[in-house]
């Protein structure tokens, strides 16, 4: 859950080439699985819990805008954590946005369902999720967005050698100031 007691920044964080990934693999009684035509209610259900939309067919309209050209691409991008009784409680898609005329690959809306929350699968599913980043991209800088309210996931970001990147403009988004946000999360680093 959110850490709503710290001042709010918004960032952006960048990983160096290179840098390991925990071994943390999904526990066997859970499984990864590739969008099919029709997971984008999965997706949108899963949003709809951290009130990312305000309703359902606003999150449709936005998944089917953000990926109408590029919808043949979902079904190795888009991932989603499934539990043994193969319902859909998490999502990560790996995706890109542009930096002037680069390329960069970046992933996107990391949710688990919140009931879901601090049992380790976030950890694992976004390892596992980075390193099919990876696959596809190479082992190349690699972009999130971020916020000082999920000081948990940034430390699980940081393992993985994600850092708080200072120029602004990467990808088109702004973010706040960079420097306060790594000063706000500081004495929550491990």
């Amino acid at each position: 859950m959110k850490n709503k007691s710290i001042p709010f920044y918004s960032f952006i964080m960048r990983r160096t080439p290179g840098s390991p990934i925990p071994d943390d693999f999904v526990s066997p009684e859970y499984s990864i699985v590739e969008y099919k035509k029709g997971d984008e209610h999965d997706w949108v259900s899963i949003m709809l819990e951290h009130d990312e939309f305000k309703t359902a067919d606003d999150g449709l309209t936005y998944f089917r805008n953000e990926f109408k050209e590029y919808y043949d691409e979902l079904s190795r991008r888009c991932l989603f954590l499934v539990n043994s009784d193969g319902e859909k409680v998490g999502t990560t898609t790996n995706w890109w946005m542009y930096t002037g005329v680069r390329r960069d690959p970046w992933i996107k809306w990391v949710f688990l369902r919140p009931e879901y929350l601090g049992k380790g699968l976030g950890q694992s599913f976004f390892y596992e999720g980075l390193r099919r980043m990876i696959d596809i991209e190479g082992d190349r800088e690699i972009y999130l967005q971020s916020q000082t309210w999920s000081e948990k996931a940034v430390n699980i970001y940081r393992k993985a050698g994600f850092d708080i990147a200072y120029e602004t403009g990467i990808g088109g988004y702004a973010g706040t100031d960079p420097m306060k946000a790594n000063e706000t999360l500081k004495p929550y680093y491990r």
